[in-house]
């Protein structure tokens, strides 16, 4: 069952196509990889179905519920930046359980999740200190805690990974595989790195020039226009032998 579905999607920057009639699809409970170098539009595509910007055409649904005109807090969907967005001037901590907060959560749900997301991510001894005295990996671990800690229907990754080195990012694909296993929430990880991809991923697609299309595209743009005409992208997707 599709948790997500994008309809000919299309956002136009600076006259330019930076996402091009995509449509595809993320299932309930499942990993899927959007795979592209960068600058093909895979942060625009993200940004717009967190809110953060509105699509030129096109439609998001979540759970068969068109987004327009739902701001980002209403969404149930929760993001991971490429550069983490942590707050510089607050602990870790504080910076986990800063959507609880602006939730109004309880103090006990507060404090009982905060201590599970301590655990979970493997910061049981950071939570009092502050962004800069952490780890490229460990600010990662933060991001992720922030972002799944109000159990999200959707998980969107815009490259989170990128700033890694090659061993911590293959260590760190196997605990994101592990959490969405664990939590059973949707994944949408956008990542130019192919290689992680092969054998973790649940669903994936290829994005190029703004396009969205299935694995084999990757052979280039001209494959890839091609078989984003002729074939849909979820159910290429879901018999994929990933």
């Amino acid at each position: 069952m599709a948790l997500l579905e994008i309809r000919n999607l299309t956002r136009i920057c600076n006259g330019l196509k930076a996402v091009d009639d995509v449509s595809f699809s993320v299932e309930t409970g499942k990993f899927f990889t959007l795979l592209g170098p960068s600058g093909c539009g895979k942060t625009a595509l993200l940004r717009m179905i967190a809110g953060f910007e509105p699509p030129d055409s096109g439609r998001i649904l979540l759970d068969g519920i068109d987004l327009a005109g739902t701001p980002p807090e209403k969404r149930q969907i929760h993001t991971v930046f490429q550069g983490y967005a942590l707050f510089p001037h607050m602990t870790v901590a504080e910076n986990i359980v800063f959507p609880l907060k602006m939730a109004g959560k309880d103090a006990r749900t507060v404090t009982t999740r905060l201590r599970e997301a301590l655990e979970e991510m493997h910061l049981k001894d950071k939570g009092l200190s502050f962004p800069h005295e952490l780890s490229v990996t460990q600010k990662l671990r933060v991001a992720l805690a922030r972002g799944l800690i109000n159990r999200p229907r959707l998980l969107l990754l815009d490259d989170p990974l990128g700033a890694l080195d090659a061993e911590a990012r293959q260590e760190m694909w196997h605990e994101l595989v592990g959490l969405q296993k664990k939590l059973g929430i949707s994944f949408l990880h956008a990542t130019q790195f192919h290689g992680e991809t092969q054998t973790l991923t649940q669903r994936k697609a290829v994005m190029r020039e703004g396009r969205v299309g299935p694995p084999e595209a990757l052979q280039g743009p001209a494959a890839l226009r091609a078989a984003v005409s002729t074939q849909n992208v979820a159910a290429t997707a879901a018999s994929s032998p990933l």
